[in-house]
């Protein structure tokens, strides 16, 4: 995918994560394709990093991966004995005390966490692999647009393990608890068309109009005032905690707050 970032200074570049800043826009990169992006625990902590780096005027941010997979998932050499470079293995990880293991998986997670950001739009384009990890990093994002060859497979459960980088949460909440379960379980891929039919994706379109109608995109979504954007995100993230009575409170209170600022009243 080509991809006008290029022109760009990054504002991070290691681990196989790049970041770039335009104006309102960021654009968040994987950027080892000769392994499909597989990802690792220095990959994480760049995205982490890549999160607390994004200037306050950003208001998109896009995610992407270079080559003809999005991301192929966990490098396996993680479950080798000897790991990664300087880093334990997850033999080694699974030897130690619970609370140790826990606070592990847990900064892990900070990776996939800050996609979901009120005062952020994230958008993941996804072709090619989205295994694994990978499927839940773009499951981290508000937004999927997906290229027709897209295969989005979880695969945690047919190794023995199970999801746990933030992505069963949103996975039911697009698709149930049944049809979750079945892919979880399965492994099985899923397509763009089911992605699009079951929510899992926005828009499939032509691998060659990815980027296209990712920008096209990332200006429908800076079209409307930042403020009522958050508030919306805000009340959207939120709607499926709160009961219906909340859920009308909730609505009330944001709408109050923006009246109040666009008469100039706000405190």
């Amino acid at each position: 995918m080509a991809s006008p970032e290029h022109n760009l200074d990054p504002v991070l570049d290691k681990d196989g994560v790049r970041l770039t800043v335009d104006d309102a826009v960021a654009t968040v990169t994987l950027t080892n394709p000769a392994k499909r992006n597989a990802q690792s625990p220095a990959l994480w902590r760049a995205l982490t990093e890549a999160g607390r780096l994004l200037p306050g005027s950003v208001r998109v941010v896009l995610l992407r991966g270079e080559g003809k997979s999005f991301s192929a998932g966990l490098d396996r050499q993680a479950f080798a004995p000897e790991g990664f470079d300087g880093e334990p293995s997850f033999v080694d990880l699974a030897r130690g005390g619970d609370a140790e293991l826990d606070a592990t998986i847990a900064e892990y997670q900070e990776a996939f966490t800050w996609w979901r950001r009120n005062d952020i739009l994230s958008v993941a384009a996804v072709q090619g692999h989205a295994i694994g990890a990978g499927f839940q990093l773009a499951l981290a994002c508000d937004l999927r647009v997906v290229a027709d060859d897209v295969q989005f497979a979880m695969r945690e459960t047919s190794l023995g393990l199970v999801p746990d980088l933030t992505g069963t949460h949103p996975l039911v909440g697009l698709v149930g608890y049944a049809r979750a379960l079945e892919i979880c379980v399965t492994g099985r891929y899923v397509g763009a068309e089911e992605a699009v039919q079951t929510g899992l994706a926005n828009l499939a379109v032509p691998l060659d109009q990815l980027d296209a109608t990712v920008r096209d995109l990332t200006s429908a979504l800076l079209a409307a005032p930042r403020d009522a954007v958050v508030e919306t995100k805000a009340l959207l993230r939120g709607a499926q905690e709160r009961t219906y009575e909340r859920q009308r409170a909730a609505e009330r209170e944001a709408q109050g707050r923006r009246l109040r600022d666009l008469a100039g009243t706000g405190e």
